[in-house]
Order: C-alpha cells, then structure tokens, then sequence
C-alpha cells in the first residue's frame, strides 16, 4: 500500500484514522485555512505525484462547509498529479434529493455527484445511500457498500427467539430482508406518508408482530421522528420492545431524547460513517472501518469489490455467517 494516501477532513478524522490503521498506513496531514472573507484554502501535506489518494469526508453538519473542504481537497490532489483520486464518502447527505417531487425543486444529489466530477473525483466509494438511484447521478465509477453485514454482527448470538426486522417504510424493505435473512428471521414494514422533513405519518404495519420482539432497522436516523411514530404503530399491534439499528446515526434536533429515554427501546445500535452525538454512553457503536478499508485495498490493487457483498446481500451469493475478510 506504499502508493496509497489518505487524506482526511474535518468531518472525521476518527474514522480516517481507523481506516489507515486497517490499512497500514499514516493519515497524511491537510492544512485547511479560512480567510478573512470566509473563504476555505486546502493544502495536501503530503507528496500526490501519481499516487493513488483517498480523500474520507462524510458529508454532516456544517454540511455545506464539509462538502466545500472535500471539493477544495479534491481539486489540490489533481493540481498535485494524483494517478486517481477516490471521494470516501461513508455519509451522502445530499441523496435525499434524488428526485423532483414538487415544481422548481432544485436536485441536490445529481448536483453535488456533479460537482465531485468536475472537483477531479475518478470514482467514489460511499455506504447506505438514502436513495439508490442516487448511484446513476454520478458519471464517474461508484463503489456503494453496505452495513447491514456490520450490523448483523451484532445480533448474532443474541437470544432471537420471537423476533422479527421491521422497515420504518416500504421503500426499505429490500434492505431489511436481506438483513432478516442474514439472521433467519421474518420481516415486516410500516406504510409511512411523509408530510414534512420532522413530520411522518405511518397509518399501518404489514407484517405480524404481535407477542413479538422488533429489530428496527433503517438507513439513517436524523430527528427520530419516523421511528418514534413506528413505535408507536407497533405497540398498537402487540409488539412488546424494539432495537433499533441504523447505517447512519445522525441524531439531530430533539433525536437523542427521544431515542434514549422511549419505554420501548431497548438498545439503539449505529455505525460510525458520522461523528456520534454527545452524552449518550448507551448507545452501541459498530464500526465500518474494517469494510472501508478493505474496499480501498481491492480498488487500489484492481480486485473485485462487489465480492465483498457475498454472504451479506443475497443478489451475490447466500447469506454466510460472516463477512468474507
């Protein structure tokens, strides 16, 4: 991995640093300034001449200013010669805009895959995006993993009995079947109605829950607002407790409070593709570290990065035990 640079932002340096130390490597420096205009300057620290450079930069709040530090990043590393130049984006904020629901409505996840290219990106290596057709705004490859391995991990050996998966919304239920079957449990979803970004509506749950434990799994957590209606829905139903598990703890607004002190949660179990909030000690904390790292040595050394899926999402192979490293 002698020809491997990675760099990291402000946004989070912690998992920059897990991943180099799965790799093997140091995290090379970056000198952001802000001037007195408020503009951002990024210097890379480090020697880029026709090296293979990773650039790990989740997009989370201050999101602008993040995305800003990852472009400026970008853009120093093609000016710097780099042979490739790869956006490690574990968090996409922006794939929530993936399509024109209302009229004049501006789609941000096109724009900023848009925006990546044009920076100097040649290819981006993201996790759990909010929207899978988000991977088509992009005209440079996409490598997009998964956590639902990672977070199956965490259950096994756990007492399952009388437990099933449940998906906050429809749209979710392929990913939640997969993940019932790498746990050999039944699934079930809420219909859910959006009214506004803190503002959900499910009106009912398709599945049997009743007498039944719940594993609440969804891609990404920010207010809390779906999975405090969900528990609701399911305790109408019978369901006794939830724990719940996410790609994507954000946690933002009231999300923490709501989260930690429900009657009916037993455990919130996340990843660390975001900083993780502050005052929650409780709260369960898988790390994808391992899985970055292992997607960066198989681009760096041209291997298959799809048969990292095998044994985690079915479309490749039968669910296994274990992820394959």
């Amino acid at each position: 991995m002698n020809d491997v640079v990675v760099f990291s932002g402000s946004a989070h340096p912690v998992l920059a640093d897990r991943i180099c130390e799965h790799l093997g490597v140091t995290r090379s420096r970056v000198d952001i300034k802000r001037f007195s205009n408020d503009c951002l300057q990024a210097q890379l620290l480090e020697n880029c001449r026709q090296r293979d450079v990773y650039i790990v930069q989740p997009l989370v709040p201050p999101t602008q200013e993040h995305l800003m530090e990852l472009l400026l990043m970008i853009d120093a590393a093609r000016g710097a010669s780099a042979a490739q130049i790869t956006a490690v984006m574990p968090h996409y904020a922006y794939a929530r805009s993936d399509k024109k629901d209302a009229s004049r409505i501006s789609l941000g996840g096109r724009l900023v895959a848009d925006m990546l290219t044009t920076a100097g990106a040649s290819r981006v290596l993201t996790m759990a995006l909010h929207a899978p057709q988000v991977h088509g705004f992009f005209s440079v490859p996409v490598d997009h993993l998964t956590a639902i391995g990672v977070l199956a991990d965490h259950y096994r050996g756990a007492d399952l009995t009388d437990t099933i998966v449940v998906s906050p919304d429809l749209g979710n239920a392929k990913t939640a079947t997969q993940f019932a079957r790498l746990l050999g449990l039944p699934v079930a979803a809420g219909s859910k109605q959006r009214l506004a970004d803190d503002r959900v509506v499910i009106d009912a749950i398709v599945g049997d829950v009743a007498g039944k434990r719940a594993i609440v799994l969804d891609d990404e957590i920010a207010t809390g607002g779906s999975i405090v209606e969900l528990l609701e829905r399911l305790k109408d139903v019978g369901c006794t407790e939830a724990s719940v598990a996410c790609t994507h703890g954000l946690f933002a607004g009231r999300a923490v409070e709501r989260l930690r002190d429900h009657p009916m949660i037993s455990e919130v179990v996340t990843t660390d593709t975001v900083p993780p909030p502050q005052g929650w000690p409780e709260l369960r904390i898988r790390s994808v570290a391992e899985l970055f790292a292992e997607a960066i040595s198989r681009i760096h050394q041209g291997k298959s990065v799809s048969s990292l899926f095998e044994g985690v999402d079915p479309t490749h192979a039968p669910p296994q035990p274990r992820l394959p490293f």
